[in-house]
Protein backbone atom coordinates (compact mmCIF):
# COMPACT_ATOMS: atom_id res chain seq x y z
CA UNK A 1 0.00 0.00 0.00
CA UNK A 2 1.53 3.18 -1.31
CA UNK A 3 0.98 6.06 1.44
CA UNK A 4 0.35 10.05 0.31
CA UNK A 5 3.06 12.08 0.87
CA UNK A 6 1.51 14.38 3.52
CA UNK A 7 0.67 11.17 5.91
CA UNK A 8 2.83 11.43 9.59
CA UNK A 9 5.16 8.65 9.12
CA UNK A 10 3.33 6.86 12.09
CA UNK A 11 0.16 7.08 10.58
CA UNK A 12 2.24 5.70 7.20
CA UNK A 13 3.32 2.75 9.31
CA UNK A 14 -0.12 2.24 11.20
CA UNK A 15 -1.65 1.65 7.54
CA UNK A 16 1.16 -1.13 6.26
CA UNK A 17 -0.17 -3.20 9.27
CA UNK A 18 1.43 -5.29 12.07
CA UNK A 19 4.79 -6.27 12.19
CA UNK A 20 5.81 -9.54 11.00
CA UNK A 21 5.37 -12.91 13.00
CA UNK A 22 8.47 -14.61 14.88
CA UNK A 23 10.62 -11.13 15.15
CA UNK A 24 13.60 -11.62 17.36
CA UNK A 25 13.28 -11.26 21.41
CA UNK A 26 16.62 -9.12 21.28
CA UNK A 27 16.90 -5.37 20.37
CA UNK A 28 20.47 -4.77 18.80
CA UNK A 29 23.25 -3.49 21.19
CA UNK A 30 23.50 -0.62 21.56
CA UNK A 31 20.35 0.21 20.02
CA UNK A 32 17.03 0.83 21.37
CA UNK A 33 13.76 -0.82 20.38
CA UNK A 34 9.87 -0.27 20.34
CA UNK A 35 6.77 -1.98 18.79
CA UNK A 36 8.00 -5.55 19.30
CA UNK A 37 11.06 -4.45 17.47
CA UNK A 38 9.33 -2.63 14.66
CA UNK A 39 11.36 0.52 15.30
CA UNK A 40 15.09 0.02 16.02
CA UNK A 41 16.75 3.20 17.01
CA UNK A 42 20.13 3.28 16.97
CA UNK A 43 20.85 7.76 16.78
CA UNK A 44 24.36 8.86 17.53
CA UNK A 45 25.54 5.09 19.22
CA UNK A 46 28.76 4.91 17.63
CA UNK A 47 28.14 2.52 15.52
CA UNK A 48 30.96 1.32 12.43
CA UNK A 49 28.84 -1.00 10.50
CA UNK A 50 24.83 -1.34 9.78
CA UNK A 51 23.22 -3.75 12.57
CA UNK A 52 21.11 -6.67 11.48
CA UNK A 53 18.00 -6.38 12.67
CA UNK A 54 14.72 -8.58 11.59
CA UNK A 55 12.05 -8.33 8.88
CA UNK A 56 9.93 -7.52 11.32
CA UNK A 57 11.18 -4.12 11.91
CA UNK A 58 9.62 -1.59 10.42
CA UNK A 59 11.40 1.94 10.99
CA UNK A 60 15.55 1.91 11.51
CA UNK A 61 17.01 4.96 12.57
CA UNK A 62 21.06 5.32 11.99
CA UNK A 63 21.71 9.11 12.43
CA UNK A 64 24.79 10.10 13.37
CA UNK A 65 27.40 7.29 13.36
CA UNK A 66 30.21 6.71 10.87
CA UNK A 67 28.97 3.94 8.58
CA UNK A 68 31.91 5.03 5.61
CA UNK A 69 30.24 2.72 2.80
CA UNK A 70 27.17 0.74 2.08
CA UNK A 71 28.21 -2.59 0.42
CA UNK A 72 26.00 -4.56 -1.26
CA UNK A 73 23.79 -6.66 0.80
CA UNK A 74 24.13 -4.35 3.71
CA UNK A 75 20.41 -4.39 4.43
CA UNK A 76 20.28 -8.65 4.23
CA UNK A 77 17.55 -9.49 6.23
CA UNK A 78 15.45 -6.45 6.94
CA UNK A 79 13.02 -6.90 4.34
CA UNK A 80 10.43 -5.38 6.13
CA UNK A 81 11.67 -1.92 6.25
CA UNK A 82 9.56 0.81 5.34
CA UNK A 83 11.79 3.96 6.61
CA UNK A 84 15.46 4.02 6.78
CA UNK A 85 17.25 6.70 8.33
CA UNK A 86 21.47 7.56 8.01
CA UNK A 87 21.56 11.25 7.64
CA UNK A 88 24.83 12.49 9.28
CA UNK A 89 26.62 9.28 8.95
CA UNK A 90 29.85 10.15 7.19
CA UNK A 91 29.11 8.01 4.07
CA UNK A 92 30.88 8.48 1.09
CA UNK A 93 29.94 5.44 -1.42
CA UNK A 94 27.11 3.56 -1.58
CA UNK A 95 27.89 0.73 -3.79
CA UNK A 96 25.48 -1.38 -6.63
CA UNK A 97 22.65 -3.12 -4.83
CA UNK A 98 23.51 -1.47 -1.12
CA UNK A 99 20.07 -1.91 -0.65
CA UNK A 100 19.20 -5.39 -2.05
CA UNK A 101 15.83 -6.57 -1.07
CA UNK A 102 14.61 -3.55 0.52
CA UNK A 103 11.30 -4.24 -1.52
CA UNK A 104 8.78 -2.71 0.59
CA UNK A 105 10.73 0.66 1.70
CA UNK A 106 9.07 3.85 1.29
CA UNK A 107 11.41 6.09 2.49
CA UNK A 108 15.45 6.40 2.30
CA UNK A 109 16.90 9.55 4.38
CA UNK A 110 20.86 9.97 3.03
CA UNK A 111 21.04 13.72 3.74
CA UNK A 112 24.30 15.57 5.34
CA UNK A 113 26.47 12.75 4.46
CA UNK A 114 30.09 13.04 2.43
CA UNK A 115 28.63 11.28 -0.56
CA UNK A 116 30.72 11.41 -3.80
CA UNK A 117 29.94 8.21 -5.63
CA UNK A 118 26.84 6.02 -6.21
CA UNK A 119 27.44 3.01 -8.25
CA UNK A 120 25.24 2.01 -11.13
CA UNK A 121 22.68 -0.43 -9.43
CA UNK A 122 23.16 0.80 -6.23
CA UNK A 123 19.56 1.84 -5.85
CA UNK A 124 18.03 -1.99 -7.51
CA UNK A 125 14.94 -3.48 -5.76
CA UNK A 126 13.27 0.13 -4.14
CA UNK A 127 10.47 -0.01 -6.36
CA UNK A 128 8.26 1.12 -3.67
CA UNK A 129 10.65 3.93 -2.76
CA UNK A 130 8.25 7.46 -2.96
CA UNK A 131 10.47 9.89 -0.96
CA UNK A 132 14.81 9.81 -1.42
CA UNK A 133 17.03 12.64 0.46
CA UNK A 134 20.17 13.19 -1.05
CA UNK A 135 20.75 16.67 0.12
CA UNK A 136 23.80 17.80 1.46
CA UNK A 137 26.68 15.44 -0.14
CA UNK A 138 29.46 15.54 -2.60
CA UNK A 139 27.51 14.21 -5.61
CA UNK A 140 29.17 14.84 -9.10
CA UNK A 141 27.55 13.01 -11.56
CA UNK A 142 24.44 10.90 -11.49
CA UNK A 143 24.87 7.96 -13.76
CA UNK A 144 22.32 7.71 -16.68
CA UNK A 145 19.13 5.28 -15.50
CA UNK A 146 20.41 5.20 -11.66
CA UNK A 147 16.81 6.09 -10.26
CA UNK A 148 15.21 3.21 -13.13
CA UNK A 149 14.35 1.64 -10.57
CA UNK A 150 12.22 3.61 -8.53
CA UNK A 151 9.03 3.20 -10.70
CA UNK A 152 6.91 5.41 -7.73
CA UNK A 153 9.29 7.95 -6.30
CA UNK A 154 7.31 11.09 -5.98
CA UNK A 155 10.39 13.59 -4.23
CA UNK A 156 13.88 13.42 -4.77
CA UNK A 157 15.77 16.00 -2.98
CA UNK A 158 19.64 16.67 -4.59
CA UNK A 159 20.15 20.02 -3.05
CA UNK A 160 23.02 20.95 -2.02
CA UNK A 161 25.50 19.02 -3.56
CA UNK A 162 28.44 19.14 -6.87
CA UNK A 163 25.91 18.08 -9.94
CA UNK A 164 27.62 20.37 -13.12
CA UNK A 165 24.96 18.87 -15.69
CA UNK A 166 21.93 16.62 -16.02
CA UNK A 167 21.89 14.69 -18.93
CA UNK A 168 19.60 12.57 -21.05
CA UNK A 169 18.65 9.45 -19.07
CA UNK A 170 19.57 10.44 -15.99
CA UNK A 171 15.86 10.22 -14.44
CA UNK A 172 15.10 7.26 -16.61
CA UNK A 173 12.02 5.14 -15.24
CA UNK A 174 11.44 7.94 -12.37
CA UNK A 175 8.18 8.61 -14.64
CA UNK A 176 6.03 9.33 -11.54
CA UNK A 177 8.39 11.64 -10.04
CA UNK A 178 6.54 14.94 -8.99
CA UNK A 179 8.73 17.03 -6.89
CA UNK A 180 12.65 17.76 -8.02
CA UNK A 181 14.55 19.51 -5.90
CA UNK A 182 18.35 20.85 -6.90
CA UNK A 183 18.78 23.83 -5.62
CA UNK A 184 22.30 25.00 -4.52
CA UNK A 185 24.72 22.56 -7.28
CA UNK A 186 27.03 24.02 -9.79
CA UNK A 187 24.03 23.21 -12.51
CA UNK A 188 25.64 25.35 -15.59
CA UNK A 189 23.54 23.19 -18.14
CA UNK A 190 20.15 20.88 -18.95
CA UNK A 191 21.69 19.36 -21.66
CA UNK A 192 18.42 18.91 -24.14
CA UNK A 193 16.41 15.61 -23.38
CA UNK A 194 17.55 15.47 -19.52
CA UNK A 195 13.84 16.20 -18.21
CA UNK A 196 11.83 14.29 -20.78
CA UNK A 197 11.82 11.17 -18.48
CA UNK A 198 10.03 13.52 -15.80
CA UNK A 199 7.61 15.61 -17.82
CA UNK A 200 4.97 15.22 -14.86
CA UNK A 201 7.02 17.12 -12.67
CA UNK A 202 5.11 19.83 -10.52
CA UNK A 203 8.18 21.20 -8.46
CA UNK A 204 10.83 21.85 -10.01
CA UNK A 205 13.85 24.02 -7.69
CA UNK A 206 16.78 25.29 -9.35
CA UNK A 207 17.78 27.86 -7.48
CA UNK A 208 21.28 29.05 -6.70
CA UNK A 209 23.06 26.67 -9.95
CA UNK A 210 25.40 28.38 -12.36
CA UNK A 211 22.41 28.39 -15.85
CA UNK A 212 23.56 31.21 -17.52
CA UNK A 213 21.05 30.52 -20.32
CA UNK A 214 17.43 29.60 -19.81
CA UNK A 215 17.11 25.94 -20.71
CA UNK A 216 14.71 25.69 -23.52
CA UNK A 217 15.04 22.29 -24.91
CA UNK A 218 15.55 20.72 -21.70
CA UNK A 219 12.12 22.41 -19.96
CA UNK A 220 9.94 21.54 -23.60
CA UNK A 221 8.89 18.15 -22.72
CA UNK A 222 7.51 19.21 -19.10
CA UNK A 223 4.21 19.78 -19.04
CA UNK A 224 2.33 20.07 -15.68
CA UNK A 225 5.00 22.26 -13.42
CA UNK A 226 3.12 24.66 -10.98
CA UNK A 227 5.79 25.82 -9.09
CA UNK A 228 9.68 26.78 -10.84
CA UNK A 229 12.61 28.05 -9.42
CA UNK A 230 15.38 29.69 -11.15
CA UNK A 231 16.58 32.36 -8.81
CA UNK A 232 20.44 32.94 -7.81
CA UNK A 233 21.30 31.77 -11.77
CA UNK A 234 23.54 34.45 -13.73
CA UNK A 235 20.93 34.37 -16.25
CA UNK A 236 20.32 37.67 -18.46
CA UNK A 237 17.77 37.29 -20.58
CA UNK A 238 14.37 34.81 -20.70
CA UNK A 239 13.33 33.97 -24.25
CA UNK A 240 10.39 34.14 -26.01
CA UNK A 241 7.74 30.73 -25.02
CA UNK A 242 10.29 29.62 -22.27
CA UNK A 243 6.75 28.69 -20.27
CA UNK A 244 4.71 27.74 -22.66
CA UNK A 245 4.33 24.12 -22.47
CA UNK A 246 3.43 24.12 -18.73
CA UNK A 247 2.21 27.71 -18.74
CA UNK A 248 -1.32 27.01 -17.65
CA UNK A 249 -0.12 24.79 -14.80
CA UNK A 250 1.97 27.45 -13.64
CA UNK A 251 1.09 29.15 -10.01
CA UNK A 252 4.44 30.20 -8.70
CA UNK A 253 7.49 31.67 -10.56
CA UNK A 254 10.97 32.47 -8.90
CA UNK A 255 13.02 34.51 -10.74
CA UNK A 256 14.93 36.92 -8.09
CA UNK A 257 18.42 37.70 -7.58
CA UNK A 258 19.82 36.60 -10.72
CA UNK A 259 21.05 40.02 -12.55
CA UNK A 260 17.74 39.47 -15.12
CA UNK A 261 17.85 42.35 -17.61
CA UNK A 262 15.03 41.85 -19.75
CA UNK A 263 12.19 39.42 -21.43
CA UNK A 264 11.33 39.25 -24.95
CA UNK A 265 7.74 40.12 -25.98
CA UNK A 266 6.63 36.71 -25.94
CA UNK A 267 8.54 35.31 -22.79
CA UNK A 268 5.34 34.89 -20.83
CA UNK A 269 2.99 33.72 -23.82
CA UNK A 270 0.78 30.89 -22.46
CA UNK A 271 1.12 31.65 -18.79
CA UNK A 272 -2.34 32.26 -17.83
CA UNK A 273 -2.74 31.06 -13.83
CA UNK A 274 0.15 32.64 -12.03
CA UNK A 275 -0.42 34.47 -8.92
CA UNK A 276 2.94 34.28 -7.31
CA UNK A 277 6.02 35.77 -9.67
CA UNK A 278 9.31 37.06 -7.68
CA UNK A 279 11.40 39.43 -10.01
CA UNK A 280 13.12 41.47 -7.20
CA UNK A 281 16.79 41.98 -6.88
CA UNK A 282 17.63 42.09 -10.67
CA UNK A 283 18.34 44.43 -13.51
CA UNK A 284 14.92 44.94 -15.39
CA UNK A 285 14.00 48.33 -16.87
CA UNK A 286 10.65 46.78 -18.24
CA UNK A 287 8.05 43.71 -17.97
CA UNK A 288 7.42 41.24 -21.55
CA UNK A 289 4.04 42.42 -23.78
CA UNK A 290 2.94 39.10 -22.99
CA UNK A 291 2.28 39.09 -19.08
CA UNK A 292 -0.93 39.05 -17.91
CA UNK A 293 -2.02 40.62 -14.54
CA UNK A 294 -5.05 38.55 -14.34
CA UNK A 295 -4.53 35.75 -12.03
CA UNK A 296 -1.46 37.60 -9.75
CA UNK A 297 -1.66 37.80 -6.60
CA UNK A 298 1.87 38.08 -4.83
CA UNK A 299 4.45 39.95 -7.01
CA UNK A 300 7.54 41.13 -5.78
CA UNK A 301 9.14 43.64 -8.20
CA UNK A 302 12.03 45.85 -6.01
CA UNK A 303 15.63 46.54 -6.64
CA UNK A 304 15.33 46.66 -10.04
CA UNK A 305 16.21 50.09 -12.70
CA UNK A 306 12.19 50.63 -13.65
CA UNK A 307 11.54 52.88 -16.79
CA UNK A 308 8.28 54.00 -15.85
CA UNK A 309 7.16 54.54 -19.39
CA UNK A 310 3.94 53.36 -20.94
CA UNK A 311 5.20 50.39 -21.29
CA UNK A 312 4.80 49.59 -17.98
CA UNK A 313 1.21 51.08 -17.59
CA UNK A 314 -0.38 47.40 -17.17
CA UNK A 315 1.86 46.96 -14.02
CA UNK A 316 0.50 50.11 -13.14
CA UNK A 317 -3.62 49.65 -13.63
CA UNK A 318 -2.94 46.47 -11.96
CA UNK A 319 -1.29 48.07 -8.68
CA UNK A 320 -4.34 50.27 -9.02
CA UNK A 321 -6.84 47.80 -8.93
CA UNK A 322 -5.13 45.25 -6.80
CA UNK A 323 -4.99 45.05 -2.34
CA UNK A 324 -1.36 44.63 -3.31
CA UNK A 325 0.78 47.12 -4.66
CA UNK A 326 4.82 46.18 -4.53
CA UNK A 327 7.60 48.31 -3.99
CA UNK A 328 8.97 49.58 -7.35
CA UNK A 329 11.48 52.17 -8.33
CA UNK A 330 11.68 54.03 -10.70
CA UNK A 331 14.80 55.32 -12.60
CA UNK A 332 13.63 56.76 -15.94
CA UNK A 333 12.73 59.32 -16.86
CA UNK A 334 14.24 61.87 -14.80
CA UNK A 335 11.57 63.13 -13.77
CA UNK A 336 10.42 60.16 -11.98
CA UNK A 337 13.44 59.00 -10.52
CA UNK A 338 13.14 57.75 -6.87
CA UNK A 339 9.36 58.23 -7.29
CA UNK A 340 7.85 54.09 -6.18
CA UNK A 341 5.55 53.01 -9.11
CA UNK A 342 2.48 53.07 -7.63
CA UNK A 343 2.72 56.81 -7.11
CA UNK A 344 4.25 57.96 -10.20
CA UNK A 345 2.45 60.40 -12.44
CA UNK A 346 4.08 58.72 -15.80
CA UNK A 347 0.91 56.64 -16.86
CA UNK A 348 -1.31 59.03 -16.34
CA UNK A 349 -1.28 59.56 -20.45
CA UNK A 350 -0.95 56.12 -21.35
CA UNK A 351 -3.67 53.62 -22.77
CA UNK A 352 -4.07 50.31 -21.77
CA UNK A 353 -4.99 47.85 -24.57
CA UNK A 354 -8.01 45.20 -23.44
CA UNK A 355 -7.46 41.57 -23.76
CA UNK A 356 -10.13 40.24 -25.86
CA UNK A 357 -11.62 37.20 -23.66
CA UNK A 358 -10.34 33.95 -24.83
CA UNK A 359 -12.63 30.77 -25.64
CA UNK A 360 -12.34 28.23 -22.51
CA UNK A 361 -10.53 25.06 -23.65
CA UNK A 362 -12.41 21.92 -23.11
Amino acid sequence: MRCVHFLSLGACLLLLGPAVRGAPSQCPAPCHCHGDLQHVICDDVGLRKIPRVSEATRLLNLQRNNLGSLASGSFAGSKGLISLHMQHCQIREIGSNAFKGLKKLLYLYLSNNEISSIKPGAFEDLTELTYLYLDGNRISDLPKGIFSPMINLFILQLNDNKLREIKPGTFAGAKDLRWLHMSGNEISWLLPGSLDDVENLAILNLDGNRLSTYPSAAMSKLRVVEELSLAKNPMSSIPDNAFQSFGRYLEKLCLDNMGLEKFTDDAFNGMTSIKSLHLDNNKLRSLPRSMEFTSITNLTLSNNPWSCSCALAPLRQWMDTSRQRPDGLCTSPASQRGKQIRESTAFSGCKVKTKRAKGVRH
